[in-house]
Parts: C-alpha cells; structure tokens; sequence
C-alpha cells in the first residue's frame, strides 16, 4: 500500500504554540529467537492540550503498542529502537524509571484494554481504586474512601458506595472497565491514553463516560488520545484521527474529514466495514432502496447476510432448540461481617431460540445477559425456572450427559485473555477441547487446528504463540475458534466481536453467518453493539434490570421499537447519523 498523510497529526486547533505530547520517528520492536521484529514503524504524530485524538487500525497494527511506548509499558522484550517522545518538552525515553513512575497515573493516566487482566482478582474493587488514589493524590483515609467513590461514580457505577466490597469477578466485563475508567481519571492527569475503553461497555453507559471524557477535556484542559476500533466514536469524538497500517501511519487529520471522505485504499476498506454504516445499506436494501451504496469492496457481503437471513427464516422449524422459562438467578453479596444482600440479577426470564437461527440479548452492562448465557451453559444453577435443550430439561444432567450437551453448546466468552490458558500455545488451546472429548488422531487435530486458524483468518505460525504474544482481537479470534473445535449446534457468543477492529469483525460476522448457514449452526448472541445485531440477529431480547422488556424479531425492534429503553439504547449508537465515505 502506498502511504497517505493527509496533514500533520494534530494540527493547533486550540492557539496554544507547543504540542503537550509529539512523538516523532517512533519505532518499536520486539526481540524474539528469530531477531528484532519491528512493531511500530517510524511513526509521528501531535497533540495540543485540551484535544482528542484517535487512533484507528486493524488489530496488530501497532496502536497499543504506540500508546505503551508513551509511559515505558511495552510488553515482553519490547523496546523503543529510535525516536522520540516529547511531554511538555520532556524526552519521555531518556527518563529514568523512577522518573517516569512519577509520570503515570499522575500526569498521564492509562486504560487498558483488557479490564479482567488488569484487577488484581483476590482484592475488592474499592482497595484497588483507592490504592490508585493514594498513590497518585496523596489523599489518605477517609478523604481517600471519599475519592475512590467519586470516582467510580464519575465512571458511571451509580451504586458504587455499595460495591467498594465486591471483588472483579463479581462485576460484569463492562462494569469492570468502569472501574478501570475511574482509576485511569482517579487524579485528574493532563493525558489519559485510553486504549478500547468503551468497547467492553453497552451504549447508554458509553455515552456517559465519554461525555464525563469530554468535560475534563473542557474543564480541565485533559487532552485524551484514543485507541479504537469504533469508527463512530472517532466520528463523534475525536477532532484528529491517525490511521494505521502494519506500524506506520497511512492517513491522518481532521477525524470527520478523512471518514467522510477516506483518500488511502486502507481507511476505505475500514470505513466500508463499519457496523453502523454497514447496518443503513442493509436497511436500505431491505427496503428496496435503489439509491443504496455499494455494498464494501468486494460487493456482495450486504447482500449474503440478507439472503443467509431469508433462509433461516424459510428453514427455521416450529420447535424451540433452546427454551428458557422463567428464570431467576439471586445472588448472595457478602456485607461487612456475616451480613448478606441479596442481587436479583435476572428475574422471571424467558425467550427460545429456534435450531438455524440467530437470537440476540441486548441491554446495559449489568442487565442480566452474561448470567443467562452462564445458566444456559450450566455454568452456574439456575434459583427458579427451567432451561430446556431440545426438549431435555438441563436441571436433570449429569455426568456424560452434561458432558454431551457441553460438546453440542459451546461459549465464547467477553474476556479472551481470562478464558485462555496463558501457558498454552494457541495450537494446543485450539486442540484442547478436541483432546477432552477424545475426538480424532494427534494428525487429524493438528489440521483440525490449521483449518481453524484459516477460517479466523489468522496465519498458521499463530499456533506456536502464546496469548500473551497476541493482541486483544487476535485472543478473541483464537477464543472463536476453539469454540468452532468440535463443530457444535449451538454457540453462545459473549461479547463475542467486541474486542475486534472493524475488518476482521466484518470477517467473523461474515463466517459465521456462513458456518451457520453451512451447518445449521445456532447462535445466541450477547452484546451491547446494536450495529452488530442489526447485520447478523434474526430476533431480539432487550433486557433491563433483570428482566426482558422488548422481545421481537430484529425488524421490528430497529423500526418500530416500543420501549423508551430500547429506543434509547439504538439512538446513543455511535456514528448512527454520520455519513462516512462509501
């Protein structure tokens, strides 16, 4: 690809003189047995104080990588092999590491990725954010409690006085990335590097935070740069946008003007695969618009999901594969002392789900929709109510049936880092579930294993890596094609796109409306991206506090929704009403 820069990274919007942070030159590579692999390639870029910028690229395109490199956090063997990092006039490469422990969390704060890998799991919430608090303001006892549930209300937990108790893994995936919110802004740092931080976060809630994002930006003068794969939240919320591709940068200036109007091959195909844009030309062909866009480069993907629809339709039988009927879950909270609470977290629940076809469960973080798919899993026991499997009650398995009913039923789950073992390479955690239910030769896995890979689009040297040598969506795609081992009828997909950057999302949407075409496949889906609904459910549950409130086939819920719930969750879409490029 050639390369197009469309102007300087970060252009003075705001009258001040001296960039707060300019990178220049930037390369970063990684020792491995095979030698020094270069990971961001000469890359530059500004920002002024008070800016947002975002930066936009497939996964291992290097932008993680670039944001670590800024505060010295590079994984594994990674290290800055040329260039420099200026931070109000300080070369953040020549400092020492007591120097620049002193810049993170109180000058530049951080949110990672991946919330799970990042919350020590045998502390509470409220230690962890108030350990932050003290480490970087100073602030001790009471005033520091005081802060911790500031912040963490700033973050958009609205109860989070009576959370401070609860431990990571009692929080859904989303309201663990509210707390890392709440740490990263815990002392109001002049640049906060945000790396996906609303992915793993349902729309309504997303618009919150980057709303409280764009006060400290006003209030403030906080600049934030961005690392996304939203092109609507670069849309909406970034005035600069830097586009990379394979470690360099390839396009960069004002965010509105390069998505309505993309110069490099690139950032043309990224755009042609945004969910949001993607989701309009379905309508619109649904709708027999003759004035439609073209459908991505290739022209025909639209269409394909469309007609896989209609065939699902035509096939799908009068029997429910899957029958839930009124559950409840009630979880006991653990108080100070021997004291309990009780969490109803989902309450009188009940939808099924018919074999070929694809259901959909939306709603905020905390709603209920992870747990359902834990009770449908039989991951965890259901208080009231009844699960049925093709006509078998779940309550009653056991043994080799369970087991059984676990090779039909098969989970992706939110967090790819937390569900693979770190000390397996992905070719072993691939072939595992084939190793437990005894399925083929040590020969027939290992090219059970490559046809995986090819399927997820990952190249077959992958096997021999390890997760921690993977980006976020790479460990998604690896956790995707695990659960595809054993051919199951059914997957139960967690968040299943939500780490992915917009082509390979594109990609997994498009092979598993194939595979499920293919295979008679059936999927329920959890998630929080109603632009992923619109291109793949054939009905949805949109649930709120527990409870379904709007149940219909997708059609009818993205037209004519009845729930003020439900028509503002479509309305905070990101980049609903942008016209990117086609």
């Amino acid at each position: 690809m050639t390369e197009t820069v469309t102007e300087t990274v970060g252009q003075n919007t705001n009258g001040a003189h001296t960039p707060l942070l300019q990178i220049t030159n930037l390369e970063v590579g990684f020792q491995t047995q095979r030698g020094l692999v270069p990971a961001v390639r000469g890359v530059s870029l500004s920002l002024y104080a008070g800016q947002t910028l975002a930066i936009v690229g497939e996964s291992g395109s290097g932008k993680t990588t670039t944001a670590q490199a800024i505060i010295n956090l590079l994984a594994g063997t990674g290290k800055i092999t040329a260039g420099e990092i200026l931070f109000e006039g300080r070369d953040l490469t020549q400092l020492s590491a007591n120097e620049m422990q002193a810049v993170r969390g109180r000058q530049i704060g951080y949110v990672p990725q991946d919330p799970m890998s990042n919350l020590n799991p045998v502390w509470n919430i409220g230690y962890q954010v108030e350990e932050a608090i003290k480490s970087n303001s100073g602030l001790r006892g009471r005033d520091a409690r005081q802060r911790t549930i500031e912040v963490l209300k700033e973050a958009g937990l609205s109860d989070a006085e009576d959370r401070l108790k609860q431990f990571p893994h009692q929080f859904s995936g989303g309201m663990r990335q509210r707390v890392l919110i709440g740490i990263g802004l815990s002392a109001r740092p002049k640049l906060l590097i945000a790396d996906e931080p609303t992915s793993a976060l349902d729309v309504t809630v997303q618009r919150q935070i980057l709303d409280h994002l764009a006060t400290l930006t006003r209030d403030y003068g906080t600049s934030v740069l961005f690392i996304t794969h939203d092109l609507g939240l670069a849309a909406e919320r970034a005035e600069q946008l830097v586009v990379m591709y394979q470690g360099k940068v390839v396009e960069s200036g004002p965010s509105q003007e390069i998505l309505a109007d993309p110069q490099h091959p690139y950032t043309q195909r990224l755009v042609a695969a945004a969910p949001s844009l993607a989701s309009r030309r379905i309508q619109a062909k649904k709708n027999e618009d003759a004035a439609a866009p073209a459908i991505f480069s290739a022209g025909g993907t639209d269409t394909a999901l469309i007609r896989r629809a209609t065939d699902r339709e035509l096939a799908a039988s009068g029997t429910d594969l899957i029958s839930v009927v009124g559950i409840t879950k009630m979880y006991r909270i653990r108080k100070s002392g021997l004291k309990y609470d009780e969490l109803l977290a989902v309450n009188d629940v009940s939808f099924g789900v018919k074999k070929g076809t694809t259901t959909a469960i939306v709603g905020e973080s905390g709603s209920g929709k992870s747990t359902v798919a834990k009770l449908i899993l039989q991951l965890e026991n259901t208080t009231s109510g009844r699960i049925e499997f093709d006509g078998r009650d779940l309550a009653g398995l056991k043994g080799r049936e369970l087991l059984n009913f676990r090779r039909r039923v098969q989970p992706v789950f939110q967090d790819p880092y937390g569900s693979l073992d770190p000390q397996y390479n992905v070719g072993n955690t691939i072939a595992e579930p084939l190793l437990a239910h005894k399925v083929g030769s040590s020969k027939e896995r290992q090219k059970r294993v490559l046809e995986l890979l090819d399927q997820v689009s990952l190249p077959a040297a992958t096997q021999f890596r390890y997760p921690s040598e993977l980006s976020g969506g790479q460990r998604q795609r690896i956790a995707i094609a695990r659960a595809l081992a054993l051919k199951p009828d059914v997957l139960v997909l967690d968040e299943a796109v939500s780490a992915l950057d917009v082509l390979v999302q594109g990609q997994i949407l498009n092979l598993l409306t194939e595979l499920q075409s293919e295979l008679g496949l059936t999927y329920l889906f959890i998630t929080h991206d109603l632009a992923v609904v619109r291109l793949v459910a054939d009905n949805v549950c949109v649930m709120q506090k527990g409870r379904i409130v709007e149940a219909a086939s997708t059609d009818d819920v993205f037209d004519n929704p009845r729930e003020l719930y439900t028509q503002e969750l479509l309305a905070a879409i990101p980049g609903a009403h942008f016209e990117f490029g086609r």
